[in-house]
């Protein structure tokens, strides 16, 4: 019963990691459209996020028909959690990267209006699903917990392109339906950095769970094991206050 319920956490650690770098190239893609690569395939972020929907579908089966048919307790119930929750904010991010990528096409050719913040913010927002992405793959809690200190970053960020796309509404110097446009898009970078340092919690909780763990971190799960309680308050405080 147990190696069963062994390899269905190996195929679940197999989805995760798919539908992590299907996150990745999502936004990278939009966020390349956005900087003025015309030749980002940015129609090919819509099919992504369908894909992502239905491996977001068949990864929740997957963890319901574990909880049915193994009744996993402790460790076991708390990665099938996490995993959970990690599915959920990458499917936001591939929503989120939709959004971005449609409203690209109409800010595509406009030039200035907060652009230097606002793809300053978007490479910061793909480096944090970039990061956790690779901080699930590789185990690395150090990485993970870099995504959660990145958050800062791309939050200062988005008050500055606020700041300038406000501004920029007072002088009347601009195209105002573009730079609604380019807010809304900071707004949709801002959440997805949100999400990605959501996707870094649910790492934490994993790997200080004991779920491949590489050899070489294992010393420092042991060490930071007494914060995994602080963690899971923490995470759920977030929730609570960001409705997410």
């Amino acid at each position: 019963m147990r190696t069963r319920f062994d390899e269905q956490l190996r195929q679940l650690n197999v989805e995760l990691i798919r539908m992590g770098s299907l996150c990745e190239e999502a936004i990278s893609i939009a966020a390349k459209f956005l900087e003025g690569d015309k030749k980002a395939p940015v129609d090919k972020v819509f099919a992504l996020e369908h894909e992502m929907d239905q491996l977001e579908h068949d990864i929740e089966t997957r963890c319901m028909r574990m909880l049915l048919q193994q009744q996993p307790v402790a460790r076991d119930l708390r990665i099938i959690s996490a995993a959970l929750k990690m599915i959920s904010d990458m499917e936001r991010i591939g929503d989120q990267a939709a959004d971005v990528a449609e409203l690209t096409r109409y800010v595509a050719d406009t030039v200035a209006q907060g652009r230097l913040h606002i793809t300053k913010m978007a490479k910061a927002a793909v480096m944090m699903v970039s990061e956790s992405v690779e901080a699930f793959v590789q185990g690395d809690l150090d990485l993970a917990h870099k995504v959660v200190a990145e958050d800062d970053t791309v939050d200062n960020l988005f008050i500055q392109v606020r700041g300038e796309l406000l501004q920029k509404l007072k002088e009347e110097t601009g195209d105002p339906e573009a730079i609604l446009d380019l807010m809304m898009i900071a707004k949709y970078f801002e959440r997805i950095g949100d999400h990605a340092t959501n996707i870094a919690f649910s790492i934490l909780l994993i790997l200080l769970n004991g779920w491949n763990i590489p050899l070489q971190v294992s010393t420092k799960v042991m060490n930071i094991t007494r914060i995994y309680d602080t963690i899971h308050i923490e995470v759920m405080k977030n929730d609570l206050c960001a409705g997410r």
